[in-house]
């Protein structure tokens, strides 16, 4: 199940060429041309980081060009890098100090972008689709100016993709949703890429590649035949119309059910946010009581942001499986929501009287 990349592998090499290919087939970003295997979402964004870090001391020798920007309400990892780009006090503060040189911009906010990636970035790094923050999706006209950008400084755009990616938005890529000209220099993926094994990528284009030498960055267990060849067959489904085509249909049965839900209740859910199967219900108050009477019913569901319940199921789930689980879903927040109510109002009146 492993051997050290001192040696050659086949199948990793195998896999580098699938990820290549498939990225190329599938609309996303046409310049992608190596990849880096390692084992983790967190590592796979490291790598990234390392990688821009490198190309602004190359491409600046003589100039500190070594900032790194991300957002509010990102995720990227818990590793000491990944964790300085993920701006959350309770992810960061019992770390502290970061790794110095990051800053941080608003999600979608395009009037910030000239100000806050300068001379000196040398990486930007962004969700397509934000999940931990609130299934937040960035409009095109903020990816386009965050490449726009990046071009103008010499800055390495990174996608991170370790949650949206591998079809969960209905594309292969979530940024080939996109227009090509917002495309960017690396995308990073883990998670789906296994299916449950440990695996993840850094997938990068030739803007990076010619500022990076062999040695410059490793991994022991990255790229091992066993995790390469479960990749192998991951991707080879994953990339299927079977899987794919099915996505919009599955979204379209949530986006139902939840309007349903808005009439049913209305002012308690404020808004639905994502794409594909990647899907957030903004709730107008803390969603606790809701995902503990679900579970009790026999559904696990998972919060994100604030207030916002988060859908991230399989991509095999059945239409069935929707109906029954936003069946219980709907029965939680009736026992919450109205029976909770006429609870209180009761005891108002035993009160009163």
């Amino acid at each position: 199940m492993h051997t050290s990349n001192l040696y050659h592998n086949p199948l990793t090499g195998l896999l580098s060429k699938q990820l290549i290919q498939l990225t190329h087939a599938t609309g996303g970003f046409a310049s992608a041309t190596k990849t880096f295997i390692c084992n983790s979402g967190s590592e796979a964004n490291e790598a990234a980081i390392k990688f821009a870090r490198k190309v602004g001391k190359s491409l600046s020798p003589d100039k500190e060009k070594y900032e790194f920007v991300s957002f509010h309400n990102s995720f990227h990892g818990r590793t000491m890098g990944s964790l300085s780009a993920t701006p959350n006090p309770k992810y960061q503060k019992p770390f502290s100090p970061m790794v110095p040189g990051f800053r941080y911009g608003t999600f979608n906010d395009v009037d910030a972008v000239k100000d806050l990636v300068t001379e000196g970035t040398c990486g930007v790094i962004v969700e397509p689709i934000q999940g931990e923050g609130g299934v937040n999706v960035a409009t095109p006209e903020f990816l386009l100016a965050l490449r726009k950008r990046c071009t103008e400084v010499g800055a390495v755009l990174i996608f991170d993709e370790i949650q949206c990616g591998l079809g969960r938005t209905g594309t292969f890529w979530a940024h080939a949703g996109y227009p090509k000209e917002c495309h960017p220099d690396i995308v990073t993926t883990a998670k789906a890429l296994g299916n449950g094994f440990p695996i993840g990528a850094t997938i990068v284009n030739d803007f990076v590649c010619d500022h990076i030498k062999t040695g410059d960055h490793g991994t022991t267990f990255g790229g091992n035949p066993l995790g390469c060849r479960v990749a192998s067959h991951i991707l080879s489904r994953l990339s299927s119309p079977e899987i794919l085509d099915s996505i919009p249909v599955k979204s379209a049965a949530f986006k139902k059910h939840f309007d349903t839900l808005r009439e049913r209740f209305p002012g308690k859910i404020k808004e639905v946010r994502g794409q594909g199967l990647i899907l957030g219900l903004q709730l107008d108050a803390d969603p606790t009581q809701i995902v503990t009477a679900a579970r009790e019913r026999g559904l696990l569901i998972i919060t994100c942001g604030t207030n916002t319940l988060r859908f991230v199921p399989p991509l095999v789930i059945t239409e069935a499986e929707i109906d029954e689980g936003m069946a219980i879903l709907g029965d939680a927040m009736e026992s919450v929501w109205t029976e909770g109510e006429r609870v209180e109002g009761t005891k108002g009146q035993q009160e009163m009287q």
